[in-house]
C-alpha cells in the first residue's frame, strides 16, 4: 500500500514538473510574440498619443498606413526602423515621451519651435545612435540630464529657447564629435565649463542670453574648429581671454552685454578669418588696438558702449570689408583719421561715432566713403558749418548729427540726396530757413530740427516730401503761417510745431492728413477756429493746441475722432460746449484750463472710462458734476476750479479710487464735507477753498494717509480741528484760513512732521499756542496764526523751526515777552506779532523788520521801536506824575480842609458880631460899651473904652451921616484905648 502511494506521489511530481515546463515553453513564445509586436511604429503611436495635435501634423500615423508614409519621419533603408523625426514647427503640445528610448535606430529627432512643456526626460539619453537632438525654441522646464554625456555620437544638440535652468552638466564635455552646442535663450547660470576645450569638433558654442557668469576659460583655445562663439547678454566677467586669438577659424565672436573689463587684446587680431566681433556693452577701457587693422575679412565691428578712449586708429583703407562700424557711446577724441577711406572703393554702409568726445568741423574725409548709408555723429562737440559738397554722399539714407554744435545755414545742396530718409538735426544752432530745394526729397520720412535756431516761413516745398511721415520743428523761431498745402502729406503720422512764432489760422487742408497720430501746435501766435475738417482725422490719438489765441465754438465734426487720447486746449479763448470732445471712449488726458468753456460738464464724458486727467479750470462752467462722473475709476487728477458750479460734491466721485489730486476750488459748491473722501487713500491734493461749505472738519480725512495738501479755506466750517489731523504725517500743507473754527489747536498735529506751510488765520481758536508745533522742522513757507484768539505767552519752542520764512501772530491776545529763542530763526523775512498784548525788549535780530511788525503792543520796547532805556523813563516819569498828582491832591485836600475851618471860625465871629450890632439898635449899647468900658488896669483898675460896636463898621449906618460919625468914633476910641495903654505902661 505504501508502496501504490509512493509510485503515485514520484509520477505526481513528475507530471507537475513537466507542467511547469510547458507553462515557461509557452510564456517564452508569448514574451517573444509581444516583443516582435512592440515595433518601432507601435511606440510612435504611442507617443503620439501622448501629445497633443491641433494642426493635425500626426494625422496619417495610423496602424493601417506604413510608418515609413508617415509625416515628419524618416526610416531606414530596410524601412524596419525610424531612423528620424521631424515635428519642427507643427504646433505640437504635451511633454517629451519617456518611450522615445524605445527608437533605438533613432539619429535625428526634431521636436523645435512647438509648445513643448515639462522637463526632458533623461531616458532619452540611452538613444546612442542620436547624431541630431533639435529642441529650440519650446517651454521645457528644469535641468539638462547628467545622462547627456551617453551621447557619444551626438553632434548636433539645439536646446535653446526654452526655461531650461540650473548649470551646464559637466558631462557634456564628454560629447566628443559635438560640432554643434545651442544653450542660447534660456534661465541657464553658473560658468561656462572649464574643461569646455575638449569639444574638439565644436564648430558652434551659442550660449548668449542666460545667466552665466565668472570669466571666460582660457581653455576655450581648445575649440580648435570653432566659428561661431556668442556668449552675449550674460554676466560674464574679468578679461577677455588672449587665447580666444588662437581659433584660426572663428568667423563671429559675440561677447556683447556682459561686465568684461580691461582692454582689446591685441591678439584678436590674429583671427583673420574674423567677419563678425561684436563686444558692445561691457566695460572695456583703453585704446583700439591699431593692429585690429590686419582683420581684413571684418565686416561688422561694434565697440560701442564701453570705456574706450584715445583717437580713433581703425582705417577704412585696411579694413576695406568693412560694412558696418559702431563706436557710440564711449571717450574717444579728436576727429576722423584724415586718410579714413580709399574713395570709390569703400563698402562702408554704417558708421555710428555718437555719444563720444570728438570734435572738430565736419570730417570732410567721410565724403571720400560715398558708400556710407547711415552716417551718425550725434552727440559730439562738432562745429562749424556743414559742407556744401555734402551731396557727395549719393548714398546716404539717414543723417544724424543732432545735439552737436554746428552753424549755419543748411546748404541748399541737401536737396541733392535725393536718397534721404532721415534727417535728423536737431539741439544744434543751425540758423537761417529751410531750403527750397529740400522739396525735391521724396524719399524723406523724417525731418527733425527742432531745437535750433532756423527762422522764416516753413517753405511751402516742404510739403513736395509726400513721403513724410514725422515733421518736428519745436523750438525754432518760424514765423508766418502754416502751409495751405500741409493736406499733401498724405502719409503724415508725426506734426510738431510746438514753441514757435507761428500765426494765422490752421489751414483746413490739414484735415486731409488722414494718417495724422499726433497733432502739436501748443506755444504759438495761432489764432482763428479750428476747421469743420478736422472730423476727417480718424486715426488721430493726441492733439495739443494750448498757449495760442484759438477761439469760438469747437466744430460738432471733433465727435467723429473716436481715437483721441491725450487732449490739451488750455490757455485759448474756446467758448460754448466742449461736448464735441467727447466723442472718444479712449481719452485719458483732457486739459480745457483757461478757456470760456460754458455750460454744464457734458455727461457723455462719462463714456471715456480710461480718463485719468481732467483739467477744466478756469472756464464758465456750471450746474452740478454729472452723476456719470461715477463711472471714471481710472481718473487721477479731477481740476474743477475757478467756475461756477454748484450743488453737493458728487458721492460718484467716490468710485474714483485712484484719485491723487481733486481740485474743486473757486466754485459755489455748498453742503458738508462728504465723508467719502476717506475712502480715497491714494489722494495726495485735497483743494476745497473758496467755496461755501459748511459742518465740521471731518475727522475721517485723517484716514487719507497719502494726503500731501488740504486746502479747506474761506469756507463756513465750524467746529474744532479734529485730533486726527494728526494721523496725516506726510502732509506739507495745511490751510483752514478764514473759517469759523474753535476751540484750540490739537496736540497731535506735532505729528504732522513734513508739514512746511500751516495757515490758521481768521478762524476763533482759542487757548494757548501749543508747544508742539516747535516739533514742525520742515515748517518753512509760513506759520501764520493771526486773527484769532490766542492767549497765553508765545512758546519758546517756536525757537525750533529753523526753516521758517513767514511768522503771523497778530491780532490775538498773546502776552508776556518774545522768546528770545525766536531771535535764533535766520531765515525768516516776514514776521508780525502786532496787536497783542506782548511785553519787553524785542530779539535783537528782529531789528531789521518794520515798526508795523511789533505795533499795538504798549509794553514792547527795542529796535525797531522805542529804546528800552527811554521807554523805563517814560515809565519813571509816569510813576512821579502820579506822585505829584497825589501830592496835589493832598495839598487841595488840606488847603479845603483849612478854609472851611477858617469859613467856621468867620461864621462864628460874624454870628457873634451880628448879636452885638442888634443890641446897639435897641439904645443899650453906649451905657454896656460904658459898663464894659470900666474895666480895671493892670493894678486892678479898669481901662475906659470910649466905643461901641459900630465903630468897626460890622453894621451899615443908615445913612453917610450916621455913617461919617461912627467912623469918627472908632477912631477916637481906638486911639484912646492906645494912648491910655501908653499911659499905664509908662506908670
Amino acid at each position: 500500500m505504501k508502496l501504490t502511494i509512493g509510485k503515485h506521489c514520484a509520477m505526481g511530481y513528475i507530471c507537475l514538473s513537466h507542467f511547469f515546463l510547458f507553462l515557461a515553453i509557452i510564456g517564452t513564445d508569448f514574451v517573444s510574440s509581444m516583443a516582435n509586436n512592440e515595433t518601432d511604429s507601435y511606440w510612435l503611436l504611442r507617443i503620439k498619443s501622448e501629445l497633443v495635435d491641433p494642426l493635425e501634423a500626426m494625422s496619417n500615423w495610423s496602424p493601417t498606413t506604413h510608418m515609413c508614409n508617415w509625416n515628419g519621419l524618416t526610416c531606414s533603408l530596410d524601412q524596419e526602423h525610424a531612423i528620424g523625426l521631424n515635428l519642427s514647427g507643427s504646433g505640437i503640445s504635451g511633454s517629451i515621451s519617456v518611450e522615445f528610448n524605445h527608437l533605438s535606430y533613432l539619429q535625428t529627432l526634431d521636436l523645435s519651435s512647438n509648445s513643448l512643456t515639462g522637463s526632458i526626460p533623461s531616458k532619452l539619453f540611452k538613444l546612442q545612435n542620436l547624431t541630431t537632438l533639435l529642441l529650440y525654441s519650446n517651454s521645457l522646464s528644469g535641468n539638462i540630464p547628467l545622462e547627456i554625456g551617453n551621447l557619444k555620437n551626438l553632434q548636433v544638440l539645439r536646446i535653446g529657447g526654452n526655461m531650461l535652468e540650473g548649470e551646464i552638466a559637466s558631462s557634456i564635455v564628454n560629447l566628443t564629435k559635438l560640432t554643434v552646442l545651442g544653450l542660447g535663450y534660456c534661465n541657464f547660470n553658473g560658468s561656462i565649463p572649464f574643461r569646455i576645450g575638449e569639444l574638439k569638433n565644436l564648430v558652434s558654442l551659442d550660449l548668449q542670453s542666460n545667466s552665466f557668469s565668472g570669466t571666460i576659460p582660457e581653455d576655450i583655445q581648445g575649440c580648435e574648429m570653432l566659428e561661431n562663439f556668442a556668449a552675449s547678454n550674460n554676466m560674464l566677467d574679468g578679461n577677455i581671454p588672449s587665447s580666444i586669438g588662437s581659433l584660426k577659424s572663428l568667423k563671429i565672436l559675440n561677447l556683447a552685454n556682459n561686465t568684461l573689463s580691461g582692454s582689446i587684446p591685441k591678439t584678436l587680431s590674429h583671427l583673420s578669418n574674423l567677419t563678425y566681433l561684436n563686444l558692445l556693452g561691457n566695460k572695456l577701457n583703453g585704446e583700439i588696438p591699431s593692429e585690429l587693422n590686419s582683420l581684413t575679412q571684418l565686416q561688422t565691428l561694434d565697440l560701442s558702449e564701453n570705456n574706450l578712449s584715445g583717437p580713433i586708429p581703425l582705417l577704412n583703407t585696411k579694413l576695406q570689408n568693412l560694412v558696418s562700424l559702431v563706436l557710440s557711446d564711449n571717450a574717444f577724441t579728436g576727429s576722423i583719421p584724415s586718410n579714413f577711406c580709399l574713395k570709390d572703393s569703400s563698402k562702408l554702409e554704417q558708421l555710428f561715432l555718437s555719444q563720444n568726445m570728438l570734435y572738430g568741423k565736419f570730417p570732410l574725409e567721410l565724403l571720400d566713403c560715398s558708400s556710407i548709408q547711415q552716417l551718425d555723429l550725434s552727440d559730439n562737440s562738432f562745429e562749424g558749418e556743414l559742407p556744401s559738397n555734402l551731396d557727395m554722399l549719393q548714398n546716404l539714407t539717414d543723417l544724424v548729427l543732432n545735439n552737436n554744435s554746428f552753424v549755419g545755414s543748411l546748404p541748399a545742396e541737401i536737396g541733392n540726396i535725393t536718397s534721404l530718409e532721415g534727417l535728423f538735426l536737431f539741439g544744434n544752432s543751425f540758423t537761417g530757413t529751410i531750403p527750397v530745394e529740400i522739396g525735391r526729397l521724396h524719399r524723406l520720412i523724417t525731418i527733425y530740427l527742432y531745437d535750433n535756431q532756423m527762422s522764416g516761413t516753413i517753405a511751402r516745398e516742404l510739403t513736395n516730401c509726400t513721403s513724410l511721415r514725422e515733421i518736428d520743428f519745436f523750438g525754432n523761431h518760424f514765423t508766418g503761417p502754416i502751409p495751405e498745402t500741409i493736406g499733401k502729406l498724405k502719409d503724415l503720422v508725426v506734426l510738431h510745431l510746438r514753441q514757435n512764432d507761428l500765426s494765422g489760422p490752421i489751414p483746413p487742408s490739414m484735415g486731409y492728413c488722414k494718417s495724422l497720430q499726433i497733432l502739436a501746435l501748443a506755444d504759438n501766435s495761432l489764432s482763428g477756429s479750428i476747421p469743420p475738417t478736422f472730423g476727417y482725422l480718424s486715426e488721430l490719438f493726441k492733439i495739443t493746441l494750448y498757449n495760442n489765441s484759438f477761439e469760438g465754438p469747437l466744430p460738432r465734426s471733433l465727435l467723429a475722432l473716436k481715437n483721441l487720447k491725450i487732449i490739451n486746449f488750455s490757455h485759448n479763448r474756446f467758448s460754448g460746449s466742449f461736448s464735441p470732445l467727447t466723442g472718444s471712449n479712449s481719452l485719458t488726458i483732457l486739459d480745457l484750463t483757461n478757456n470760456s468753456f460754458s455750460g454744464p460738464i457734458p455727461s457723455t464724458l462719462g463714456n471715456s472710462l480710461n480718463l485719468s486727467r481732467l483739467r477744466l479750470a478756469y472756464n464758465n462752467l456750471t450746474g452740478a458734476i454729472p452723476s456719470e462722473f461715477s463711472y471714471l475709476t481710472e481718473l487721477n487728477f479731477l481740476d474743477l476750479s475757478f467756475n461756477n458750479l454748484t450743488g453737493d460734491v458728487s458721492p460718484q466721485l467716490s468710485n474714483s479710487h485712484k484719485i491723487e489730486h481733486m481740485l474743486l476750488s473757486n466754485n459755489r459748491f455748498t453742503g458738508q464735507l462728504p465723508p467719502w473722501l476717506a475712502i480715497l487713500q491714494t489722494l495726495g491734493e485735497l483743494d476745497l477753498s473758496y467755496n461755501n461749505f459748511n459742518g465740521r472738519v471731518l475727522s475721517e480725512l485723517g484716514k487719507c494717509s497719502n494726503l500731501l495738501k488740504l486746502s479747506l479755506h474761506h469756507n463756513n466750517l465750524s467746529g474744532e480741528i479734529p485730533q486726527e489731523i494728526g494721523n496725516l504725517t506726510c502732509l506739507n500743507v495745511l490751510n483752514l484760513q478764514s473759517n469759523s473754527l474753535s476751540g484750540s489747536i490739537p496736540s497731535m498735529i506735532r505729528q504732522c512732521s513734513k508739514l512746511y506751510e500751516l495757515r490758521l488765520s481768521e478762524n476763533f481758536l482759542t487757548g494757548s499756542i501749543p508747544e508742539e508745533l516747535g516739533d514742525l522742522a520742515e515748517l518753512q513757507v509760513i506759520l501764520d496764526l493771526s486773527k484769532n484768539r490766542f492767549t497765553g505767552e508765545i512758546p519758546s519752542s517756536l525757537g525750533n523751526l529753523m526753516k521758517l520764512e513767514r511768522l503771523n501772530l497778530s491780532f490775538n491776545q498773546l502776552q508776556g515777552k518774545v522768546p528770545s529763542s525766536l531771535g535764533k530763526l535766520t531765515s525768516l523775512h516776514v514776521v508780525n506779532l502786532s496787536s497783542n498784548n506782548l511785553e519787553g525788549q524785542i530779539p535783537s535780530t528782529f531789528s531789521g523788520f518794520p515798526r508795523s511788525s511789533f505795533l499795538k503792543n504798549e509794553g514792547l520796547c527795542g529796535p525797531p521801536l522805542v529804546p528800552c532805556s527811554t521807554s523805563r523813563g517814560k515809565m519813571q516819569m509816569q510813576l512821579s506824575n502820579m506822585q505829584v498828582a497825589a501830592i496835589i491832591v493832598a495839598i487841595v485836600f488840606t488847603s479845603t480842609v483849612i478854609c472851611l475851618v477858617m469859613i467856621y471860625i468867620m461864621l462864628r465871629i460874624w454870628c457873634n458880631w451880628r448879636k452885638v450890632s442888634i443890641s446897639s439898635s435897641d439904645g443899650g449899647t453906649a451905657a454896656k460899651c460904658a459898663n464894659n468900658n470900666n474895666n480895671k488896669t493892670g493894678n486892678g483898675e479898669y481901662w475906659n473904652m470910649h466905643m461901641n460896636s459900630s465903630s468897626f463898621g460890622l453894621i451899615p449906618s443908615p445913612d453917610k451921616k450916621n455913617n461919617s460919625m461912627a467912623t469918627t468914633t472908632a477912631a477916637i476910641c481906638f486911639f484912646d484905648i492906645k494912648q491910655e495903654g501908653v499911659d499905664n505902661t509908662n506908670k
